[in-house]
């Protein structure tokens, strides 16, 4: 389906070490809230979900409806509101909308245009105002290709995922290119169909899920890797399917959408697994409802491709069931857990395996990190 977009252990090198588990780890439970949404063309509806955003003041959920080419907005008790631009190559159209994020200095609010490959940038009303950027060509043997998760950091620096280009991009709110991060491969820092972007409020660490090659990853502010979970494809605690969309809370629990075991999956900061929710509809497969089609049951999932926290909800993208179901967070009190320094970490359930350049220093976790940083 061509409008579909961007459904979208590490060995460790000569230098690097392998840090400890962290000495707390957060419980998290998810419940399901309610759905916004339900499949089809019409204002309203939805076909094929995928960023999400909630706007500070109105507490409005943007939804990108990538095969409507278009963002429809929602009210927090799921009524429709608008819908922002249109199929085509004008200015304030789209062709195929992947992700979406609100600048949180500006109120801007910023999209991708999958099939045009620019960022089309928004005022808070919706008003068109410039484009900007240019991402990677499709590729032999990948049906996704153009820009994929975006996120801001605190200074209003614009990060969007270059699924074919295997790296981050990052510009200044202007739309000037400011650096790359990333490189194809396998490796830490290294990238296979980079996917989901989160930034930390918190730390400024930056969250991407690696698609292809079955993880997601950490990067300091920097871009230097620090964690790197998963790597081989499996559906057990812990181990990652395609996974495509992914997401940091204010105590840096991580959500991940992993999207082929249609389920979100939480870890704490230090990559450790928590928790899980969702299971696959019955005989799932890869296409949309059809509009007025029944809606399978909460907490049934046909593709997790994206997730946002916000005022202790988790919004997620039920791609092919094209409905927006809305999770309360739950819980996220400390817990006490054992350290251990490890040769190849093994956290929990889930498989965990933490860099960091230090140089015959002694190993540390995150936390440790945290209370060292400058």
């Amino acid at each position: 389906m061509k409008f579909v977009k961007n459904l979208s252990i590490a060995i460790v090198s000569a230098g690097f070490m392998v840090l400890a588990a962290a000495a707390q780890a957060k419980s998290v439970n998810l419940e399901y809230d309610r759905s916004v949404g339900s499949p089809g063309t019409e204002p309203g509806q939805i076909l094929l979900p995928q960023g999400i955003d909630v706007q500070a003041g109105t507490g409005y959920i943007f939804i990108s409806d990538s095969a409507n080419n278009r963002v429809s907005v929602f009210d927090q008790n799921s009524n429709f509101v608008k819908t922002i631009g249109s199929l085509g190559t004008g200015a304030g159209q789209f062709n195929g909308t992947a992700d979406l994020a609100f600048d949180k200095l500006t109120g801007n609010l910023y999209v991708d245009d999958v099939y045009n490959s620019e960022i089309d940038v928004f005022d808070a009303d919706g008003n068109y105002l410039k484009s900007f950027g240019s991402f990677g060509p499709q590729l032999e043997g990948r049906p996704f290709y153009g820009p994929g998760g975006v996120a801001f950091d605190a200074a209003g620096n614009f990060y969007v995922a270059d699924y074919t280009a295997d790296a981050i991009k990052v510009y200044d709110r202007d739309g000037n290119l400011i650096k790359t991060i990333g490189s194809s491969g396998t490796g830490s820092g290294q990238f296979q169909g980079p996917s989901g972007l989160s930034i930390s409020e918190k730390s400024g660490n930056i969250y991407v899920t690696d698609q292809l090659n079955n993880r997601f990853q950490v990067l300091d502010p920097q871009g230097n890797p620090l964690l790197v979970v998963g790597g081989e494809a499996g559906n057990g605690r812990g181990q990652l399917n395609g996974p495509v969309a992914i997401e940091v809370d204010d105590e840096e629990n991580i959500y991940v959408g992993d999207t082929l075991n249609n389920r979100i999956q939480v870890f704490d900061k230090n990559g450790n697994y928590l928790t899980e929710f969702g299971t696959s509809v019955p005989n799932a497969q890869p296409e949309p409802l059809a509009p007025g089609a029944s809606l399978p049951e909460p907490g049934q999932f046909n593709w997790t491709v994206g997730a946002h926290y916000n005022d202790g909800k988790l919004y997620v993208s039920d791609f092919y069931n094209s409905r927006v179901q809305v999770l309360n967070v739950k819980g996220r009190t400390s817990v006490p857990e054992p350290t251990s320094v490890l040769g190849l970490g093994l956290f929990g359930l889930g498989v965990a395996v933490q860099l960091r350049k230090r140089q015959q220093k002694a190993a540390v976790s995150l936390d440790e990190l945290d209370k060292t940083a400058v």
